[in-house]
């Protein structure tokens, strides 16, 4: 792809390169930016929407701002494709998300121009605050902070927490709120609508800001005099205005909302405000996948539309005729199934109703479904409380962000036992969103939990069995995980049937060693044993908890090595749940353990990752190999897999 095409663009490395234009010139910037992108993630598929919505933001920031001594905090990351070309990595941009190439969202490890960790929603404001309290203690006064939150993230309870403390610690941060009224699907709940219907005086906030200004020089404006003016100043505009401003409320001096797409007038806001004293937050107004009509028409679809013709705009599609189904796919289907046959079930999910296919159900049973918007925490203790009172909810959430509700399913879930079939999706890696998305610690972090049932189904079919058995009576919380993508069976659609809660199987009988795993990555063992040719033993556990302790006394019994196979940390997993139980038992055989190491898997495909991290077919059939012809090689296998 030609770098040079763009006149301006191709003259800006970094931020410096941008200040150094004339504010008439930015318009400019952002539509070469904005093209670029385009070009760029049509062929190399990411996240497009989102960052086609803050091209003028993003633009405006770096041209006020003194990045990266000012600090910018990136909400999710999502949005931050243009903060990434106009910092450095324009050049390598063909290289976001692959293997090797650069990170899929912001990260400090990547730039300095990149402040916190991103991924995960909601976590800018907290983050940005710590950053403005650093700048006052460590002698930084000249510093900006800014937190940029959008994509529906301030439906989350970290926002709000944030947004507390910020009112009551000394700061100067900004907070712009990117309000594109969208997180993945169409964003809700009350805040969002609120957000639709705020709306405050241009005018007017100019003309508090010029008082403030001229009370300040005459030295009528100390830190406690503007606390108690922004108060009643506030409360007269409320009584004048009938409508009470959330933000103000907390002492948040607030301005907007503007069009974000304005950049000039954007620029001049930013350097309106940026020398406030006391937090602000600046509401803009963005459409997700401006300046691309496809995008702009169907957002969700094109938050991350895969490949697709930049200048058709038609999506390039893989062919899916006699392909298996995805997981998600098959959790839809099944979902609404049930839902017809058993009138308590309902459905909740974060955020995520066409990434996990519970758009199936809301569109036939739309007064079943809920959406909670990226709020995981409440949608565990929701679920909890429909179940407490008689419904059947199934809960689905990514299995990363599922860790942001780990002491909702302890605390609201786990102790009454209550029946809430939490779904895991996207366990295990799931490529090349990288570390803060793959769903490593599940397993690991789970089992630990009193009353929790815990399955991972080898292929559809099981999927559908096991939330069939999942919406039984007395059943209690019962987790099942499984991972993004497709699984093997095409003719999926098998009949319902019970599966024994804690019941594994064996699928081939064996010599010497025998190979425990579980969830689909039995099928990439059963492929590795054949190509050993050795007679090797294989079990499909199904379930992590509780475990089939008839099946391990049988392995335990009759063979004295054993090798174990995880889509999931190493440490603490299922093979470390086989060890606990041979040595509680007085068992002491030979155990190899296959897992995610004991670090962050950084992204690439599902298929160069699984070769990293030595679970691999040809890694599976290596440790076989090597552990059913040596007794002395179970240590080296699990050296290398450290």
């Amino acid at each position: 792809m030609d770098k040079k095409k763009f006149g301006l663009l191709s003259q800006i490395q970094y931020p410096s390169d941008l200040r150094r234009l004339s504010v008439d010139q930015l318009p400019e910037v952002c539509r070469e930016l904005r093209q670029d992108i385009i070009d760029e993630v049509s062929v190399n598929p990411g996240h497009l929407a989102s960052s086609l919505g803050v091209v003028e933001l993003t633009v405006a920031l770096h041209y006020v701002f003194n990045t990266p001594d000012d600090r910018i905090v990136w909400d999710v990351g999502h949005q931050a494709y243009g903060h990434k070309i106009l910092t450095g990595r324009r050049d390598r941009f063909c290289t976001n998300r692959q293997f090797g190439g650069i990170f899929p969202f912001p990260s400090p490890l990547e730039s300095e121009y990149d402040t916190f960790t991103c991924g995960h929603a909601s976590n800018s404001i907290s983050a940005a605050l710590g950053m403005a309290v650093a700048a006052r203690m460590e002698k930084h006064p000249n510093r900006h902070v800014v937190a940029v939150i959008g994509d529906g993230a301030m439906s989350g309870g970290l926002a709000f927490e944030g947004l507390n403390n910020v009112s009551s610690t000394p700061n100067d941060m900004l907070i712009i709120l990117n309000d594109n009224d969208m997180s993945i699907d169409r964003a809700v709940g009350g805040m969002e609508k609120y957000l639709l219907n705020l709306d405050t005086s241009d005018t007017y906030n100019r003309l508090r800001f010029k008082a403030s200004e001229w009370l300040h020089a005459k030295g009528y404006l100390n830190d406690d005099r503007r606390k108690g003016l922004i108060r009643l100043n506030n409360a007269i505009k409320s009584a004048i205005s009938h409508q009470q401003n959330i933000f103000e409320g907390m002492n948040i001096r607030y301005f907007g909302p503007f069009d974000g797409h304005d950049v000039k007038n954007v620029v001049r806001l930013l350097r309106q405000i940026k020398d406030m004293k006391g937090p602000k937050l600046l509401h803009l107004h963005t459409v997700k996948g401006k300046g691309y009509k496809p995008a702009e028409q169907n957002a969700t679809v094109w938050h991350a539309p895969g490949k697709f013709d930049a200048a058709t705009g038609q999506r390039i599609l893989e062919d899916n005729d006699n392909m298996p189904p995805k997981f998600q796919e098959v959790f839809g289907k099944t979902l609404l199934e049930l839902a017809e046959q058993n009138p308590r079930i309902v459905g909740v999910t974060p955020a995520m109703p066409t990434g996990c296919s519970m758009n199936i159900m809301m569109k036939a049973m739309p007064d079943r479904v809920f959406d909670v918007g990226i709020a995981e925490g409440h949608a565990v203790t929701f679920s909890g409380g429909m179940a407490k009172d008689g419904l059947q909810p199934f809960c689905n959430i990514y299995s990363a962000f599922a860790q942001r509700a780990y002491d909702n399913i302890i605390h609201d879930l786990a102790i009454l036992n209550l029946p809430v079939v939490l779904c895991l999706d996207r366990a295990g890696l799931v490529g090349k969103d990288g570390p803060t998305h793959h769903g490593a610690f599940d397993m690991a972090a789970l089992r630990c939990i009193p009353n929790l049932t815990i399955a991972s189904p080898m292929d559809e079919c099981e999927l559908r069995q096991l939330m069939y058995t999942a919406q039984l009576p007395d059943k209690g919380t019962f987790v099942i995980r499984y991972p993004r993508g497709r699984g093997h069976r095409v003719e999926w659609q098998c009949s319902f049937e019970e599966i024994p809660v804690g019941k594994g199987r064996k699928l081939r009988d064996g010599q010497r060693l025998a190979v425990l795993s579980i969830g689909p990555f039995g099928y990439d063992v059963e492929q590795a044993i054949d190509e050993t040719g050795l007679p090797v033993a294989h079990y499909d556990l199904r379930f992590l908890k509780p475990l089939d302790e008839e099946l391990l006394e049988e392995v335990a019994h009759n063979y004295d090595r054993i090798l174990t196979v995880e889509d999931g940390a190493r440490k603490g997993g299922m093979g470390s749940a086989v060890l606990e139980w041979m040595a509680d038992h007085h068992y002491h055989p030979s155990v190899v353990r296959l897992g995610l190491p004991d670090h962050f898997v950084p992204h690439g495909t599902v298929e160069e990752l699984r070769r990293l991290c030595g679970i691999d077919t040809e890694s599976i059939a290596k440790a076989i190999s090597q552990l059913y012809a040596n007794d002395d090689t179970a240590v080296d296998i699990n050296q290398h897999q450290q």
